[in-house]
Formats: C-alpha cells, structure tokens, sequence
C-alpha cells in the first residue's frame, strides 16, 4: 500500500483541484402523491364545520334573547338542532361582543347560534312559554317568534363513509403488493416468490478471500484454480478443441473448507460469483424451485462469464424415485429435474461454470454426477500431518503466542481433526488464556483447548461419591494399560477422571495416526483397548456398571462391520452388505439363516477380545492398582507420568518416525507450495 504524504500547505494556499459543489437531489416525483393531496383534502372538507353559528344553550336564548326581544327567527335541522338567528339591532349590544368579526365578507346575517334539542313537541312548548314569561314582564307587548323546519343532507360525509373503507384496503392491499414485488431481480411485479435467492458478488462487493487463505488443501487448488484460469483465458483451452468443463462437485466431510475453497474461488476469479445454498430452492409452492433455477440461469447468462455456487446441494440434489407418495406431487424432483434441464441447456463456451458442496454424494442422483454436468469431481478429506500445520499457522497469526507455542506440535495431537475444528481450538485457546488474564497463549491453553473440544467443558464442581470415582479410576487405568501394552494402538496421551461434557465422568486422550487402512489384529486390539474398562471393573468389583455403555456401543458397531462390511469372518465369508445408497430399503440382502450367523460370529468374536483382555489386565494387576491409586490422587496423568508407573511403552516406533515428519516438514512452506506456484504461473500465461 502507497504511503500517504501529509499535507504542507498553508490554510491560506487554494487546495489543488476545486471540488465541484453537491448539487442537492430533489426527491422523486411519486404519482401516488397525488391521490394522498386529492384524498387529504376531501377529508379537510369533512372535517371543516359547515357553519360558523356559535353553540349556546336554551337558558340563555330565553334569558337574553327572547327576553330581550331580539330574536327575528328559530330554524330547526333535521328535528335534532335549533338555530338561533338574532335581530340586527340586538347584534350591536355588549351580551352578543362574541359574534363581532364573526363574519370577514359581506353582512352577517345569520344564524348566529344553536343548541341541541331533544324533542320538538317539548321545544315548542318550552318556547310558548318564553314568549307567556314575556308578556307578562312586558304588559300590553306580545310577541311571536317565528319557527321554521329544514332537513339538511350530508351527500359527501354518506358517500365518503362507503368509499373510505373500500379505499383503506386498496391502500393496504397495493401496499403489500409493491412490498412483495420489491427486493429481486425484475421487482415491481405481483410475486417475487419464483425468483432465485442467489447473493451476486460482483465488482461492487468483492469477496476478500484469496487461495492463501486455504491451506491444507494443495490438490484441491490446483484443480481448483484450473477451473478459474478457464474464466480468465477460455480461449487457451478452446483453441486447443478442448470444452470448458461445466461444473466442479467439492466432496468432503463437514468442516474440511468446501465453502472457503468456493469464496476463495469467488476473490480469485474477479467473475461475478453466484452464491446461494441447496436449500433456497426448497418452497412449500409448487413449480417455486423450478421457476428459480430458471431465473438463477437466466441472470448467470447475463452476466457470463461468471461463477454459480451451490451449497449443501443433496438438499434438492437427491436421487429421485425414494420415498414417493403415491400419487402425490414431489416439488423436490421437479427442482432437481429443471437443474439438470439448465445445466444441460446453455452450450459449452457460455462461460458459465457451476460449483457445488456436498458432504453426502452417496445419495446424490446418478444423472447429476455424470460428465456433462458435474465434469469434476474434487475429494477434500481431512488434512493430514502437514495440512493441519499449514492450517494451525493460519489461525495462530491473529493470535498473541508464547515462544513454547509450535504449529507442528499441535498438529500431531490434533489427528483426524477437519479445518473448523482447528479454527475451533485456536479460539477456545485463546479464551481459556483470556480467562486466566495471561498477556500470551502458551501450550498448556491449546492442551486445554482440545481437551475442551474432544471431552467437553471440564466440570471439577461435580458432586462424585468416593465408591463412584474409584470405578472411574479403575475403569480408565484398564483402558490405558490395555492400550499401552497392546500392538498397533494410538500411543495414549493422557488419562482423566475428571467430568466432563454432559456424561463424561473420565476420559484417555490417544494420539491417532494418520492411517487409512486397518487389518484384522488391528481391529481386533482397538476392541480389546474399548473393552478395557469393562474388563477392569469385571476384575476388581466383580461386578460392572453402567459406565461401559459407550465402549459397548463401540465394540458392537466394529464387531458388526468386520463381519458384514469388511469380510473379516471365516465363516460368514468373504461378502459385504454395506448398503450406502440405501438400495435394499427395508429388506436385507441376506436370509435369516445369514443374519443368525451373523450375530452368533459377532458375539464370538467381541467373547474372544473380552477374554483376551481380562488374560492381559490379570496379567498387569499390579500396575493396574499402582495406576489407579494414583490417578485417584492426581486425577489427571501424562504420558511421562504413564512412563514412570508402566515403563517405557515397547511400540513407540511409528511414534518416533512421525514426529520426525513433523519436525522434517517445519522449514517448508506452509501457504502454497512450489508445485501449486508453478501450476498457477502455467494457468495464467495468455497464449501469443
């Protein structure tokens, strides 16, 4: 970034350049203004008074004006009012000064007053008697007042009291109407429901995330970034006959940087990038989701070349024809059906590319996977050794570290950990220092920090009974020295009996190894491990509890899968009725005869490794004791502290060698290596 020169000048001295004056926007002309100035002053009519007569009451027109002999008339309106209209001469004394200026033009000439009556019957006798009183005040003066009816029609108030409803709800309806149509691509319209909810990120709102912000990820950049160098120089690739691909399918466990590998795609293209999720084409409305996969096309043919990203696509992307209702209607299908039409429609050089998330591609339909539609298909696993030291060193930057603190340490005790889960440590890390107010994060908070995210939040104010926390003791010390003296197990880390999470009252922390493939004494010994605690209670208490639920679930699902999934069972043989994409449903692929030897072969096999784990632990009863003593005083025992108590564990070969990776993978770089920069370099050549 270019350094900003400050400014020497004398405030005296004209600025460089005169800046142009703001020239003031004058709002909108709106048409339905107006209807609102015609409609305001219909109603400033009616509410305006008809006359200007002052109101009164009867006990004054009769003690000052018909006793005064000033009253020339009486008028009644619609036998409900009396209007009063008074004599000139009478106009001019001080008990009328009230009605001086009461008139701006002409002559007044009434009427001057009224009153309310409630009976016209009443009101003339009331009245004959006021003209008795003044005959007999005034002997030899008789006088008579004379009375007259009207009826007087309010046309426009009747006529505004039919309409003025009617307009209320056409105000609201159109309001609701203008509302509905605003907000997307084409607004104004009735409903705006079929169109897509894609966000467009475009010149205006750029994504900032570049491929140096995803590490962990190198072969998935470089087919990543192939894709972006088609949108930069099509025709390198097309002089050659060669056909853009039409799309790429980013497949992954949840948390492995699907979505950041698609927004680091979005900052590296500079193509409007289309981003939207599978399930905003999911409407209770049928044809809604068919009628926004033609509108998301429509506007990424608009703007081509550009970038359309779906996420999470097995929301409308699953296979069609599995629980149908017969006879129903299925708005999914229909969806699913319209995309395949789109991605189908546009031609190869359209310049359209389509990016799609799924951590369940089994149960994607087949015509989506095929070339033509999804060309690519991109594996993003969990990183391995190297990919999480890459990734630790990303999310430790913003981070104020102690000098103990290693990118690569953290990665060995982070196995099988996916990028979100990383991100999660670092952060928990950095709020456990927070909260014991250190000024630096060391290695003790990152230790905390996976434990928290493994076992849960440690809970030290959890009320144990002494008989229960000796269980706990010995259950783990059997997990951790059948886990130690076994071959082929994870190197063990840490015991605790300490709660944690929601039912965790103890917990042994592993170190796994980066490994794909698993034999049958491999198995058969992380059963024997699982069984551990189990056993251990079995041999000490001679009774077992309730704590080994867990384990049980575990062994029984492994057990299950060596004999049915994996073909490791003489007897069953060779098979496997592993059934991903569900196409059994509810019938198994094998008769009840297979299924009662599939469970008899199960239990045998989870016997053997009880019986082979309680011939271990008899073995080691002394350690086991020794073992459980102490962790019953410490409560938590590292793999040194494991050391010293079990002596030095016989396998810790393949430990050594991995640590020597880590330590051999410290001076290379940990962003984007040779191989991604060279191929990054090829793409983005432009052919002479």
């Amino acid at each position: 970034m270019a350094d900003i020169e400050p400014n020497n000048q004398s405030p005296q001295e004209p600025t460089p350049g005169p800046r142009k004056p703001k020239v003031p926007q004058m709002p909108k002309f709106n048409f339905y203004w107006i209807y609102g100035i015609i409609f305001a002053i219909f109603i400033g009519i009616q509410l305006m008074p008809h006359d200007v007569a002052l109101k009164t009451t009867w006990f004054r027109v009769q003690s000052d004006m018909i006793m005064a002999n000033g009253v020339e008339k009486i008028t009644i309106v619609n036998e409900k009012r009396a209007e009063v209209t008074l004599k000139k001469e009478a106009l001019s004394g001080e008990k009328f000064k009230d009605l001086k200026d009461r008139s701006l033009f002409g002559e007044d000439i009434g009427p001057h007053y009224y009153f309310e009556i409630g009976d016209v019957t009443q009101f003339r006798a009331d009245l004959k008697d006021a003209e008795l009183e003044y005959t007999k005040r005034n002997p030899g003066q008789n006088i008579q007042i004379p009375v007259e009816y009207t009826t007087q029609h309010n046309y426009f108030g009747d006529i505004l009291g039919w309409i003025l409803p009617f307009l209320l709800l056409l105000g609201l309806w159109m309001f609701l109407m203008r509302k509905m149509g605003s907000g997307g691509a084409g607004g104004g319209q009735l409903f705006n429901i079929g169109k897509s909810k894609a966000t467009l990120f475009d010149k205006e709102s750029l994504v900032k995330i570049t491929f140096k912000d995803v590490a962990g990820l190198d072969e998935a950049k470089v087919e990543i970034m192939e894709i972006v160098d088609f949108l930069k120089n099509p025709k390198k690739y097309t002089n050659l006959g060669g056909k853009i691909p039409k799309g790429a399918l980013l497949v992954g466990p949840p948390g492995t940087g699907k979505t950041l590998l698609a927004k680091a795609v979005a900052g590296e293209a500079g193509v409007p990038f289309f981003s939207l999720s599978g399930s905003d084409f999911v409407e209770m409305f049928v044809g809604v989701g068919a009628s926004r996969v033609r509108d998301l096309f429509r506007q990424a043919k608009e703007k081509a070349p550009c970038i359309i990203f779906i996420d999470e696509i097995d929301a409308v992307g699953r296979a069609r024809g599995r629980n149908m209702v017969q006879g129903g209607n299925d708005e999914r299908e229909n969806t699913l059906n319209q995309l395949l039409t789109e991605m189908d429609g546009f031609s190869t050089d359209s310049g359209v590319i389509i990016l799609a998330a799924t951590n369940r591609p089994d149960i994607l339909d087949a015509a989506l996977l095929r070339p033509g539609r999804f060309d690519r298909q991109i594996s993003i696993d969990k990183p391995d050794l190297a990919g999480r030291a890459e990734i630790f060193k990303v999310h430790l930057k913003p981070l104020k570290l102690n000098a103990d603190v290693s990118a690569d340490r953290l990665s060995t005790q982070t196995a099988g950990f996916a990028g979100a889960e990383i991100a999660n440590v670092c952060n928990e890390a950095a709020l456990i220092a927070a909260r014991k107010n250190k000024t630096e994060i060391d290695m003790q908070d990152f230790q905390d920090a996976v434990d928290r995210v493994i076992g849960g939040l440690e809970k030290r104010n959890k009320i144990i009974s002494p008989d229960e926390k000796e269980i706990i003791a010995y259950h783990e010390s059997g997990h951790a020295i059948v886990g130690w003296f076994l071959k082929d197990l994870d190197p063990l880390v840490k015991v605790s009996i300490v709660p944690r999470g929601v039912a965790a009252l103890g917990y042994a922390q592993y170190l796994p190894k980066d490994q794909y493939l698993y034999t049958t004494e491999q198995m058969e010994n992380m059963m024997c491990m699982t069984l551990g605690g189990r056993v251990a209670e079995d041999i000490v208490f001679g009774r077992v509890s309730t704590g080994a639920q867990n384990d049980l679930e575990r062994i029984t699902r492994m057990a299950y899968a060596m004999v049915t999934i994996y073909g490791m069972n003489s007897n069953v043989g060779n098979v496997s009725f592993h059934d991903p994409n569900n196409e059994y449903g509810f019938t198994k692929p094998y008769s009840d005869k297979t299924a009662e030897l599939i469970d008899i072969e199960v239990r045998k096999q989870i016997d053997a490794c009880y019986q082979k784990t309680k011939v271990l632990l008899i073995e080691k009863r002394d350690k086991l004791e020794e073992l459980s003593q102490i962790l019953l005083k410490r409560e938590i025992l590292f793999q040194h502290d494991l050391e010293e108590i079990l002596g030095k564990r016989p396998f810790d070969v393949v430990e050594e060698i991995t640590i020597a990776e880590v330590v051999a993978k410290e001076e290379e770089p940990t962003e984007i290596t040779p191989a991604i920069e060279n191929q990054v370099k090829t793409n983005t050549e432009t052919p002479e």
